[in-house]
């Protein structure tokens, strides 16, 4: 699921021209949008919460209904966003196979019936058919196409075989493998099917000749020209990659991905930057960096958990500032991430807004950036979503939790819930509370062993 894209043959404009053609048919205008949603909006009561805990733990369950209800039972996929006619986001499906995990640890389902649909869904992706056809596929050299249609499974519409998109399903179904490790019939072939859906991965071919991974590969026009170099979502897709068993991706690869990197100072914070804030959550979401760091991180005294922190204080500073005069901006009205929008006016549609730098800000805030980030700052995102919740739930609350994003600019407040922004929120409270997913996820060893080859060592702190 990546909207934003960094590389040597980017600019901004290009970047977000091609963001918006790929989420065309996912992404209509408000007003369309309004005649097809699934899930309105309720203007719900407050609940009265005795603890932080309590709130979180609503959200949490509010999120996993999402993955949980909107998923077709009967193969696994996952729903883009809460609309009847969504494709399925194979983003979505990594996030939502970590959710039922997350779900039956708090007992919101029983571990046979999270067994079963994860279960239902790795047959999905292993057993349906892959190549190199334009249609009839659901991806091809062990890639995934970024979109499926609910029912089939198979590519949706001329969507792009996507690289980051087969990563972040990776993440779920590497902590599925790593989650049902019992001697149960079911947890052995799911393990085996987990391995199988990994192990199938043509790392090598993705790079294309080159010492980067491209974006992604269309059967009618071949591979993108962007590449993944410099900092954003994509630490997960290279880890990954260098750590794979087999077709396995050269340590140079991290060399030229951190070749990449914008080392920057905002609202007096240095950082490596990158504008939104999914940017510095979605590797996190699985990846547990707290106290180790890569060369050139070493070179900064800091590890990537620090890294994020900062990005969200800068960001929040940067509302505070709120040198775009947008209604609302504040230390409890702020998070610039990759969202939907009004798309009416100079009010842009689903894009990629974030700060520092200033990038598509036009008063748009997504919960899911507070969200996103509460394991890195929770003195401030806690407050923030509580902020959220009293204030706008008339508006924002919906059967699952916050909508996706809101302007009081505009007065606009989203129809729709996205699972790529729910996910985040559901899996870093989890981190935050317990690192349940972190635990797990990092006792992989192919994980363990590209974060070694890749040059991460315990960081002095």
């Amino acid at each position: 699921m990546c909207f934003t894209f960094r590389s040597k043959l980017d600019s901004p404009a290009r970047r977000t021209q091609r963001l918006c053609v790929r989420h065309f048919l996912q992404t209509s205008l408000f007003l369309i949008a309004l005649s097809a949603v699934a899930v309105p909006s309720q203007a719900a009561a407050a609940e009265k919460f005795s603890s932080d805990a309590e709130f979180l733990e609503l959200l949490q369950r509010k999120a996993f209904d999402y993955f949980w209800l909107e998923a077709n039972p009967a193969n696994g996929l996952i729903r883009d966003r809460s609309r009847t006619n969504s494709y399925c986001s194979i983003a979505a499906v990594g996030f939502g196979l970590t959710a039922i995990c997350i779900g039956i640890d708090h007992h919101w389902i029983t571990r046979a019936q999270g067994r079963d649909r994860v279960l239902t869904t790795l047959k999905t992706f292993r057993e349906m058919r892959q190549g190199g056809d334009a249609e009839g596929v659901i991806g091809h050299k062990g890639w995934f196409y970024h979109f499926l249609h609910m029912d089939t499974g198979l590519r949706a519409w001329k969507c792009e075989l996507s690289s980051i998109d087969t990563a972040l399903l990776l993440g779920g179904v590497i902590y599925a493998r790593e989650y049902f490790d019992g001697p149960h019939a079911d947890e052995v072939a799911l393990r085996d099917l987990a391995d199988r859906i990994y192990g199938r991965i043509d790392w090598r071919w993705m790079a294309n000749d080159k010492d980067s991974l491209t974006m992604g590969w269309h059967p009618e026009t071949g591979f993108i020209r962007s590449r993944w170099i410099g900092y954003n979502e994509a630490m997960i897709l290279l880890l990954l990659g260098i750590g794979a068993r087999d077709n396995s991706l050269p340590p140079r690869f991290w060399n030229e991905w951190t070749g990449g990197y914008q080392w920057k100072t905002s609202y007096g914070r240095s950082f490596v930057h990158f504008a939104p804030l999914f940017g510095h959550q979605y590797s996190h979401c699985w990846i547990d960096f707290r106290g180790i760091a890569d060369e050139y991180m070493r070179s900064k005294g800091i590890d990537y958990f620090e890294n994020s922190r900062r990005a969200t204080l800068a960001q929040r500073s940067y509302c505070i500032a709120n040198p775009g005069r947008f209604k609302g901006y504040s230390e409890v009205v702020w998070g610039l991430t990759a969202c939907d929008g009004l798309g009416l006016g100079k009010f842009k549609a689903y894009s990629a807004r974030g700060a520092p730098p200033p990038e598509n800000d036009d008063g748009t805030i997504a919960p899911t950036a507070a969200g996103g980030s509460i394991p890195f700052a929770p003195e401030i995102c806690l407050p923030t979503l509580r902020h959220f919740y009293d204030q706008y739930r008339a508006n924002i609350w919906t059967p699952y939790g916050f909508c996706d994003a809101f302007n009081l600019t505009a007065n606009w407040w989203d129809p729709e819930v996205l699972g790529i922004d729910q996910g985040p929120i559901l899996i870093m409270i989890e981190n935050y509370r317990t690192g349940r997913v972190w635990k797990t996820f990092m006792k992989a060893p192919e994980i363990q062993h590209g974060l070694k080859v890749a040059g991460f060592r315990w960081a002095a702190r």
